[in-house]
């Protein structure tokens, strides 16, 4: 330790004015307590500038890490997996890819195997039916319920429903009245108006009344539904009305119908109850107002109206009502509130021929006059936001209608619409139809487009349903020599995968002709009667982008099948999904070139990417065809099985390098390279699979009928198993065929690699491949456990949680299950509840945890199951009680359990432990478990490297920092619960350990003994936090000194609490080093701390303690050390003088005083500050002199003049001062000054000069205070302040000689009577003392001689004349012994 320099010799200022001279700019700064190192090898300012590089770097580390993120396996899979579910997403809406204008493309296959539909079954009428139709007399009417599997018929008066998928159905009948039945709808009710039991009415309408008939539907196994009718007695006359067209909306309930005689549009209103304006049920008329409207119409002989409503349809998505007329007019509807109906459009079809004529020139198809509108199809706007409706006319063309709002602003769903356009036209097909099935037809944009096409001439029907489906009802005719069905779908992988990426997506269309035939060639089937779509509506989104994208679907949702009604019975077609027609192409394909040509035009047509996942799928048995037996079953040959597995292994193709990013970072990284499209692939058919449970959550709460809360499962169970159980098909074969799949192989593909460039593809591919496999074994156990726990009492499990974490497994997703940390978290909570709701029913644990890794065993791992076990030892001990022998054995093999799993226990868990563990009073183990907790989660001590570099903010080691403190303050809480428990116990009894006391010493025993310095330094800032600083006095530990010598650095509590500590144990030299640097601090202490500080350091530094500890440091460095507290104590002592001065000096007032103040009451100041800012500047002509002593300064010039102006100060100040009784006179004020001076000075011969002093005092006796105060008062003051007698007779000697002014001849006197006086002392002095009278013979020669000369001189006065005489006698007679 460096001593304290030596100060320097002070600069005469200039001369200046007090009053301004002291200013706060002047002030240095002084020496800072971080300087002092405390062990350390640099202090924190001087490693400053070294650890700035450092920061950068990790700052611009930061950066990479942030866009590279690191990943795990699983999370990349994920974000694949997100990546390919919105890249499904992005297919582009109706809107998009139907563009304004015409065209008449259409794909119509010639090979079977590229058929995009596929007849299923024939059902056929049933015997009862037939032997009704038989008995009619009028009229029969059919139709279909396909959404039931139910078609119904109406003979005569009655109606009757059958099971058409039932060999043997049960006949359902409405034969009630007695008239004609005329129209026939099913439709959803209004809410609360029926029973329960009622969830669908029949609308059934007579020549003469509308009939409201409840309709009960029951669900069996199999698919299989039971009807019932059931008579709601409401029913409202239509009598002459000719009701054939009925409607309604299923979200509101609302029921609309028109009939033969007029174009009005009526409501069927109807309610629970009657009120007294309405009855439960009535019609309105929304379209002719007044008294008309409630008067049937009735015909005298007039001709009848010409214009009707032939077809009605809702459009719930946008509330409209659509009507076509028997004059193809469209009217449109707006259902803008509960009750109105508001014609919004009326559109002709000369208009919509006038809007085609924008598009075509000519054409005879749209033109002529026969032209007309046989079918509307609604369009909805989960489908499409502008197009609304679509038309098909008898020529069969379909014209696609787009409407604007009337506002300004863009369209919505609950825009009004203001105005109907035609947006395109889609002609019929070529009557060649001679495009091959392998062949792409290229959509032409408007050019060589065929408007003159009658191939489909004589349409009398269609049917369309989501995402364009259509089917068109062709009579035979010149150009259709039978009845045919024409059915129509988009392609949606090219549509999705356009030939040029940059063009907007076409529109491309499969075609296909389906004869109708009846059962024998002899007889003939007749048109359909009805079609209907069998499945649930399609749906590949919620929005129109994404919506029509049917290959994402088509291993998620059932493939579309539709139903249509004939005479003879109903016909089932199925879409056919791109993974049957590739299963097809593969089994029946006719292509020239065989399975490789087929494959090479799939290629062409989709892309790698989606052949590979199709070729996939046939591979794991996703494809299906139509059997023998007319089922749709999975395509299981062998076969076709084997060539799909060579497609999905020989034309994945490879993993290709970014080169473009290559050349930007001129660094080849596995980050850089784009998968294989078999990768692609693979991660298609996992995000198809997973699509509809990926996002959707795990558990749904819903209400019971009494109150209470009931858990469901979001997905259904079984579809739950169906995912997973095509996933086990996909691990199957990926495992089967690893060796074949590069990425897959193992390190034996490396050896085929040629290229750098190739093995960094190759290990991108294999990293991406293995990540994908990794979320697919986690995908399957989460399904597993979730299994696992809707066979539990879910309800139970769930609601044991606590409420945050039951909360966060309400809002858990299947995703974040699968690979989120979060999701990891929560499922491991519910299998501790499921573990625990187990062993609160009897169960063994064993068994329990047995079963769960048997099913789900990533989710019950081993370290779970020693957990679980932990826990029953815990629980154990409870129930023993903590006093008894078997409860504390069971504690401590709990604790034994616990620390195994240390490094993998959750917080949660640990912190019930620790709690149960106070609860048992095992205090010393809570205190063990936990800190081994906190020792294993960060073995490598990144918490502790962190603090030491400074705690940077963003830093991965700060998470490891936080687990251990979260870990340390349930120690803390321990420490609590013992002081707690121990506070009102004796330590002893009777001589003996108490159990309490044994308990406490344990627990700091465990504490003590801790290696883990992070922790020591937690627990002694607690211990500060809580105003426990003397216990860090009683602790005997390395670790208190270096936590004390760190925090010394920044806080002088700290440090004051170090030296006391070193004080405690004996180190008196080192505490009084810790307080040397607290007085040099640059801490806020005032002066007197810091004096304080000092003064305990020269005791301290002087103090010897006994033991080896003493002798480590050498007497140098303890002299240099007690040197250094001396110097600093003198320089402290002046500053603390001229503070004092200061605050009582009248000459400084206000804020520059308190400015002055402040810069002294602080730091200690250098001493050149101290005199040339202060002292000197003020006139403290003292505290100069006690400045020069210190720096050692040995002008004589500057300690006269100071000298001089110091007496002359002191005498001015005494004759300035008011006079009183008790004031001291000038000449005593001058000489108490002197006196005190030359004892502070210690009478030094450099800043004490009696030889200087003593002639300038005797001047100023003479000049400014003659005749005042004792004869001899000068010589008195420097025989007072401890001045040799023979010092200060050779001074007067000398100025006896000399003779200086003012004292030459008379004026000598008071030098020759002093120099009597002091030898009269001076003999007085040697005679008490015993010595040689003046110290020896020789002075005695030379005051005898002097004393003779001082009486012949004649300057002394008559008493001391005398005296003198006497006194030289004296000498003489000594002399002459």
């Amino acid at each position: 330790m460096s001593s304290f320099p030596g100060p320097a010799t002070p600069q005469r200022p200039l001369p200046g004015n007090f009053i301004s001279t002291p200013a706060g700019t002047a002030r240095p700064q002084p020496p800072a307590f971080p300087q002092y190192q405390l062990g350390q090898p640099a202090s924190s300012q001087s490693s400053a500038p070294q650890q700035q590089p450092q920061q950068v770097s990790q700052q611009s580390n930061g950066i990479s890490t942030s866009t590279t993120k690191s990943l795990t396996l699983v999370e990349r899979a994920a974000r694949t997996i997100n990546e390919t579910l919105a890249q499904d997403l992005r297919y582009p809406a109706l809107d998009n890819y139907l563009s304004q204008g015409i065209s008449s493309d259409y794909d119509i296959p010639k090979d079977s195997s590229w058929a995009p539909f596929q007849q299923v079954k024939r059902y056929p009428m049933p015997d009862s039916i037939l032997e009704q139709h038989n008995q009619s007399q009028f009229s029969t009417q059919m139709g279909l319920f396909a959404e039931l599997n139910h078609a119904w018929i109406v003979i005569d008066n009655a109606l009757y429903l059958w099971d058409y998928t039932n060999p043997n159905p049960e006949l359902v009948g409405f034969e009630e009245q007695p008239h004609q039945i005329t129209a026939v709808r099913l439709v959803n009710p209004k809410e609360k108006v029926f029973v329960d039991a009622i969830k669908r009415v029949l609308i059934v309408s007579t020549s003469s009344d509308i009939y409201l008939v409840g309709l009960g539907i029951e669900e069996k196994a199999g698919g299989i539904r039971d009807l019932s009718l059931y008579q709601t007695r409401m029913q409202v006359s239509v009598k002459g009305m000719g009701v054939r067209c009925i409607a309604g909306s299923n979200k509101t309930g609302r029921i609309f119908f028109c009939g033969t005689t007029s174009n009005d549009v009526f409501e069927l209103t109807y309610q629970q109850e009657e009120k007294w304006f309405a009855n439960r049920c009535g019609k309105i008329n929304h379209t002719t107002k007044g008294f008309t409207s409630v008067i049937p119409t009735v015909s005298f002989g007039q001709k009848p109206q010409t214009e009707y409503v032939v077809q009605m349809e809702v459009d719930d998505s946008r509330s409209l009502l659509y009507t076509l007329s028997n004059i193809s007019t469209i009217r449109i509807f707006h259902m803008t509130t509960p009750t109105t109906l508001e014609l919004v459009i009326n559109k002709t079809l000369g208009a919509i021929k006038v809007n085609i004529g924008h598009m075509v020139s000519r054409s005879e198809l749209i033109q002529r006059q026969e032209v007309k509108i046989v079918s509307m199809s609604p369009i909805s706007a989960s489908e499409s936001q502008r197009l609304s409706l679509m038309l098909t006319t008898n020529t069969g063309c379909r014209i696609f209608m787009s409407s604007t709002a009337r506002s300004y602003y863009p369209n919505d769903a609950s825009s009004i619409p203001g105005s109907m356009q035609v947006h395109h036209v889609k002609f019929p097909p070529s009557e060649q139809n001679s495009a091959p099935s392998n062949q792409i037809v290229t959509y032409t944009n408007g050019q060589n487009i065929n408007t003159e096409s009658r191939a489909l001439t004589l349409t009398v029907k269609s049917f369309r349903s989501a995402p364009g489906y259509s089917l068109l009802v062709v009579k035979r005719g010149q150009s259709q020599p039978t009845d045919t069905l024409f059915l129509v779908a988009p392609d949606a992988g090219r549509i999705a995968r356009p030939q040029e990426p940059s063009l907007v997506p076409k529109f491309v269309d499969f075609g296909q002709w389906l004869p109708i035939k009846g059962a024998s060639e002899e007889v003939p089937r007749g048109l359909p009667e009805d079609m209907g779509v069998v499945t649930k509506e399609f749906s590949a989104a919620p929005t129109p982008m994404g919506f029509g994208n049917d290959l994402a679907t088509q291993f998620d949702q059932v493939s579309t099948e539709i139903a249509v009604l004939y005479s003879d019975g109903v016909e089932t077609i199925r879409r056919r999904r791109l993974v049957d027609v590739f299963a097809a192409t593969l089994r029946y394909g006719q292509h020239e070139e065989g399975v490789e040509g087929e494959v090479r035009t799939f290629i062409r047509r989709y892309g790698r990417s989606e052949i590979t996942a199709t070729a996939l799928a046939v591979a794991c048995g996703q494809g299906s065809d139509v059997n023998q037996e007319a089922r749709v079953a999975k395509v299981s040959d062998v076969d076709v099985l084997e060539n799909a597995r060579k497609v999905f292994i020989e034309y994945g193709g490879k993993a290709t390098i970014n080169e473009n990013l290559v050349m930007d970072s001129n660094v080849l990284s596995i980050d850089n390279v784009r998968p294989s499209p078999r990768h692609e692939g693979i991660a298609l058919y996992m995000t198809r699979l997973l699509r509809s449970i990926w996002k959707s959550k795990i558990i749904t709460e819903q209400s019971t009928p009494i109150g209470g809360l009931q858990i469901k499962p979001t997905v259904p169970l079984p579809k739950l198993q169906s995912v997973q159980r095509d996933l086990n098909d996909l691990k199957s074969f990926l495992d089967k065929n690893k060796s074949f799949i590069d990425g897959l192989s193992g390190p034996e593909a490396l050896g085929r690699v040629t290229t750098k460039q190739d093995e960094i593809a190759l290990q991108a591919e294999h990293r991406a491949l293995i990540s994908l496999l990794e979320l697919l074994k986690c995908v399957i156990e989460g399904i597993s456990f979730v299994l696992v726990l809707f066979d539990e009492r879910v309800d139970t499990i769930v609601m044991s949680l606590n409420d945050t974490v039951r909360q966060r497994v309400r809002e858990m997703t299947y995703e974040n299950m699968f690979s989120g940390k979060e999701g990891k978290e929560l499922t491991k909570e519910l299998v501790k509840a499921i573990v625990n709701h187990n062993i609160a029913n009897g169960a063994n644990i064993d068994t329990v945890t047995d079963a769960l890794k048997r099913r789900c065993g990533s989710f019950c791992s081993e370290q779970d199951t020693i957990i679980f076990k932990a826990q029953e030892m815990l629980k154990k001990a409870t129930e023993a009680g903590p006093d008894s022998a078997s409860g504390r054995r069971h504690l401590n093999d709990s604790l034994k359990t616990f620390e195994h799993v240390a490094e993998s226990l959750p917080y949660e868990i640990l912190a019930q432990t620790v709690d149960n563990y106070i609860a048992m009073s095992f205090f010393a183990g809570a205190i063990r478990l936990t800190l081994e907790v906190a020792k294993q989660s960060d073995k490598a001590k990144k918490a502790l490297s962190w603090v030491k570099d400074g705690s940077p903010a963003n830093d991965s080691r700060k998470e490891a920092f936080g687990k251990r403190t979260k870990c340390y303050d349930l120690v803390h809480k321990v420490i609590q619960a013992v002081d707690q428990a121990t506070r009102d116990s004796p330590d002893t009894v009777d001589g003996h350990q108490t159990l309490a006391a044994k308990r406490k010493s344990e627990s700091y025993t465990e504490i003590n003994r801790s290696e883990d310095e992070l922790f020591q330094t937690n627990l002694y800032d607690w211990y500060l936090e809580q105003g426990w600083s003397e216990r860090l006095l009683e602790l005997s530990s390395p670790y208190v000194v270096n936590y004390l010598e760190k925090k010394s650095v920044s806080d002088a509590g700290h440090a004051d609490l170090l030296w006391r500590y070193f004080a405690h144990y004996q180190q008196f030299f080192e505490a009084a080093q810790v307080q040397l640097q607290l007085a040099k601090s640059g801490f806020d202490l005032d002066l007197g701390k810091r004096i304080e500080y000092l003064s305990r350091a020269k005791v301290n530094a002087g103090t010897r303690a006994p033991g080896v500890n003493d002798l480590s440091y050498s007497r140098q460095s303890r002299q240099e050390v007690s040197r250094e507290i001396s110097d600093l104590l003198e320089l402290a002592t002046i500053q603390e003088d001229i503070l004092d001065r200061i605050k009582s000096d009248i000459r400084l007032f206000g804020e520059q005083k308190t400015k002055v103040l402040k810069q002294l009451d602080g730091p200690i100041l250098a001493i050149d500050d101290l005199f040339n800012c202060f002292a000197d500047q003020a006139g403290y002509h003292d505290i100069c002199l006690l400045i020069y002593q210190i720096a050692d300064h040995r002008n004589g010039a500057d300690i006269k003049s100071t000298w001089t102006n110091l007496i002359e100060q002191a005498h001015a100040q005494a004759v300035g001062s008011s006079p009183s009784a008790s004031s001291a006179k000038p000449w005593e004020v001058v000489a108490d000054k002197v006196r005190t001076m030359g004892s502070r000075l210690n009478k030094s011969e450099t800043t004490f000069p009696v030889p200087v002093l003593l002639p300038m005092l005797e001047a100023y006796a003479h000049i400014s205070a003659p005749g005042q105060g004792p004869a001899h008062w000068v010589v008195e003051v420097f025989l007072d302040a401890g001045v040799a007698h023979e010092t200060c007779f050779v001074v007067l000697e000398n100025m006896f000689y000399n003779e200086e002014p003012p004292f030459h001849g008379r004026n000598k006197r008071p030098i020759c009577n002093d120099l009597v006086y002091v030898a009269q002392k001076w003999l007085e002095e040697s005679a008490r003392t015993g010595q040689q009278p003046f110290g020896g013979m020789e002075n005695a020669v030379a005051v005898n001689e002097l004393l003779g000369l001082v009486l012949r001189d004649g300057g002394l006065d008559h008493q001391r004349r005398e005296i003198a005489t006497v006194l030289r006698a004296r000498v003489d007679a000594m002399l002459r012994r």
